[in-house]
């Protein structure tokens, strides 16, 4: 079922997952653990995040360097399918522009086509150093770009002429940004971009995280001012340690609260994760009494904090494990 369709028969707010596959050569059990974790709270849908190639240099013994290209956490495609038909849960594949080819995505549209995976969360990725198509093939250099060709294919286009060209049925998620992308000059500019997105044809957007749920109120307010109708799903990440402080800020461009701030940098090392969980509860709280559709939870690193904090919003009593991403 599309994530659309999901949301829109929901009686109340869903609350969602974003998981990450295991690394390059490394068992798929711990992360099929932690989806079983997830089972327990009745997920809508789970996003699986993707990842471009990259590239790593190794020294010969002739002095010479020789250029490798590779995934370092392969395993998307197989994860969502596993967890369509092991869980019965609707997953959420990423598929990025940066690092494939328009020809390798409409090939993987294809596989997840046949799996009957419906939906797609659209993304332009990070930059990369990974392998560039060759002079035959095109890239999407935007996300924008890459929801344009999806929805070509729903309406039954191809890169090639196909005789038996049956139109793909996708569902399509866009990311948002409450803080604006760290490109984008100002938020007006970068909510512009995203309207563009919508109306390519993405069906929904889930935001980047935050930690003031003003951010949240104050983007969505922007998008339907100039427009966006489609769900704007919040994505939240629970505070775990004193040093994402100044990593997520560096890395996702976002700002830490005043008072989450101070109190974390003043708490033992130990009792940060409960800071964190008492503030994405009282977050996540505020966000249910304003009738959002859907919550979407960041699960980098373990499941047992999400866990704490969705327990108490659904009622139900987290258990004790604990599995690290």
């Amino acid at each position: 079922m599309k994530i659309i369709e999901l949301l829109d028969k929901a009686n109340d707010t869903q609350i969602s997952y974003e998981i990450i596959p295991p690394k390059r050569g490394s068992s798929a059990h711990q992360i099929m653990k932690i989806v079983a974790e997830l089972v327990e709270y009745e997920p809508p849908f789970i996003d699986v995040t993707s990842h471009s190639a990259q590239v790593y240099y190794e020294e010969m013994q002739d002095g010479k360097w020789r250029r490798h290209v590779k995934r370092k956490r392969p395993g998307t495609l197989g994860l969502c399918a596993a967890i369509k038909h092991r869980y019965n849960i609707e997953p959420v594949p990423h598929l990025l522009c940066s690092g494939f080819s328009r020809e390798e995505t409409e090939d993987a549209l294809i596989e997840l086509n046949y799996l009957g995976i419906q939906n797609i969360l659209a993304l332009r990725g990070d930059g990369h150093e990974g392998k560039h198509p060759s002079p035959d093939r095109s890239v999407n250099a935007y996300a924008v770009d890459l929801v344009d060709q999806v929805a070509c294919m729903n309406q039954g286009h191809f890169l090639e002429d196909i005789i038996d060209g049956t139109p793909t049925d996708f569902c399509v998620g866009v990311a948002g940004y409450p803080e604006k992308h760290f490109e984008a000059p100002n938020l007006s500019w970068d909510i512009l971009n995203l309207k563009r997105k919508v109306d390519a044809g993405a069906d929904y957007i889930v935001t980047q995280m935050f930690f003031d749920n003003n951010r949240y109120f104050n983007f969505v307010k922007k998008c339907r001012d100039i427009g966006i109708t489609v769900p704007i799903i919040p994505g939240l990440k629970v505070f775990t340690s004193k040093k994402q402080l100044q990593s997520l800020p560096s890395r996702f461009f976002l700002e830490i609260p005043e008072a989450l701030a101070a109190e974390v940098e003043e708490a033992k090392p130990e009792h940060v994760v409960d800071i964190g969980v008492e503030w994405a509860y009282r977050q996540a709280e505020g966000l249910l009494n304003s009738d959002i559709p859907c919550i979407h939870f960041y699960i980098i690193q373990k499941t047992d904090v999400v866990k704490k904090v969705v327990g108490r919003l659904r009622g139900v009593k987290p258990s004790a494990t604990q599995v690290a991403i």
